[in-house]
């Protein structure tokens, strides 16, 4: 059997030679004077050598207890060299496997599942901002290397979007647990971390005479006409700016009076079908006799190819003077949804239909959209005229408000 002074002994010859230990290990010294631990075994009859290291750094102590524990592999049935190949794919293939790689696949994913391109634009925006994590094995991220990134948008003052990025990177985790890419999911860990910021709400004029005054202002809007005709319709058709803004004229059936909001483009994934009032058809008509090129309803300023930006209609609403903290895009529908309830004409579930608040419940929904059409048709109709009197002095009809029956 080697010792350690014999081992410190042996001197490199011309050609490698071996230096028996015991129970199948041995020293293979090369002509380099380079000593490399070997352990010789029999897997299903074949003669296999295990590479254990090379001398000093192993040392002879820690050379046996290698050759003990590959020993007790072949015992159990197991090729120390199949299972140690074996490892070593699977770290290279861990190594690979980065996070970026792994959202990448999953936003792909998501595009598949017809998510909007705005969804998948922010995605891969929150992609970017973990820019750091984004580059390390999946596997490998802990919670202490996601919070530092989460603090530090904290630390910026960007509580909701740390908030969101935790979410995402949950989402992330968990399709990587489920594609077998890693067994933890640290941002599940992390629930409960963070700063809840303050909800606000999106600012809203629902004063009457104060909305007859936005009207007005609208009708004097002197920038881009179609920016103009979105600020007029905007009122009418209770539909987010997104919604609004995205709207390309195949979508609006002028016959029977309807505009049909793909389901790719709504917040809730389903299609949604506005009744059009006479003043929403007139703007419609009215946007149509410009006869600009392309698809869209509003087109970007330089390309027909693209509608106006998700900020344009605010920054018209500041160029009229009305701040953030006093209107936004945004507050069109909440000024629809307040006088609409307050004015007790109409079915709560008709007004949720027509602001296009999903009902979970699908056999409910289905029925819910049939029930509440034509309420839905008349009350469109009763809300444009009711903006049209706001619109001609601040008249309010508070006459004509009843309770349902």
């Amino acid at each position: 059997m080697l010792t350690h002074t014999r081992i410190q002994s042996l001197q490199p010859k011309d050609r490698p030679y071996k230096v028996a230990d015991a129970d199948g290990l041995f020293l293979l010294v090369q002509p380099s004077g380079s000593m490399l631990w070997r352990f010789r075994y029999k897997a299903c009859g074949i003669e296999r050598k295990l590479s254990l290291g090379a001398f000093p750094k192993v040392s002879l102590q820690q050379a046996r207890r290698k050759r003990d524990e590959a020993r007790g592999q072949v015992v159990d049935g197991f090729d120390p060299v199949e299972e140690k190949r074996q490892r070593r794919i699977e770290a290279e293939i861990a190594a690979r496997t980065t996070f970026k790689l792994v959202a990448d696949e999953y936003i792909q994913k998501m595009e598949r599942e017809g998510h909007s391109p705005a969804t998948i634009k922010k995605t891969r925006w929150f992609l970017e901002l973990l820019g750091g994590i984004a580059k390390r094995p999946i596997a490998s991220v802990t919670p202490h290397e996601l919070l530092d990134a989460l603090r530090h948008m904290e630390r910026r003052g960007h509580h909701e979007t740390a908030i969101r990025l935790r979410a995402f990177a949950g989402r992330v985790f968990r399709y990587g647990f489920a594609t077998l890419r890693t067994d933890q999911n640290p941002a599940d860990i992390l629930r409960g971390a963070l700063t809840t910021p303050q909800v606000k709400h999106h600012a809203a004029i629902i004063k009457p005479a104060k909305v007859g005054e936005l009207l007005r202002a609208i009708d004097g809007y002197d920038g881009r006409p179609e920016t103009r005709f979105a600020l007029k319709l905007a009122p009418h058709v209770f539909l987010r700016p997104g919604e609004l803004r995205q709207a390309k004229w195949d979508e609006i059936d002028f016959g029977d009076k309807l505009w049909r909001v793909p389901a790719e483009r709504m917040k809730m994934k389903q299609e949604h079908t506005v009744p059009l009032s006479r003043q929403s058809l007139y703007l419609l008509q009215e946007l149509r006799m410009l006869r600009r090129p392309g698809e869209f309803l509003f087109p970007a300023l330089h390309t027909t190819k693209h509608p106006i930006c998700e900020n344009t209609l605010n920054v018209a609403l500041r160029r009229l003077g009305y701040g953030g903290d006093e209107m936004t895009a945004h507050g069109f529908r909440a000024m629809a949804s307040t006088f609409l309830n307050e004015s007790g004409l109409w079915h709560p579930d008709a007004i949720e239909r027509a602001l296009a608040h999903g009902e979970r419940n699908k056999v409910r929904a289905a029925y819910h959209r049939g029930a509440h059409w034509a309420e839905r048709v008349r009350m469109a109709q009763w809300w444009s005229d009711y903006l049209d009197q706001l619109w001609i002095g601040g008249k309010v009809l508070k006459g004509k408000f009843r309770k349902r029956a």
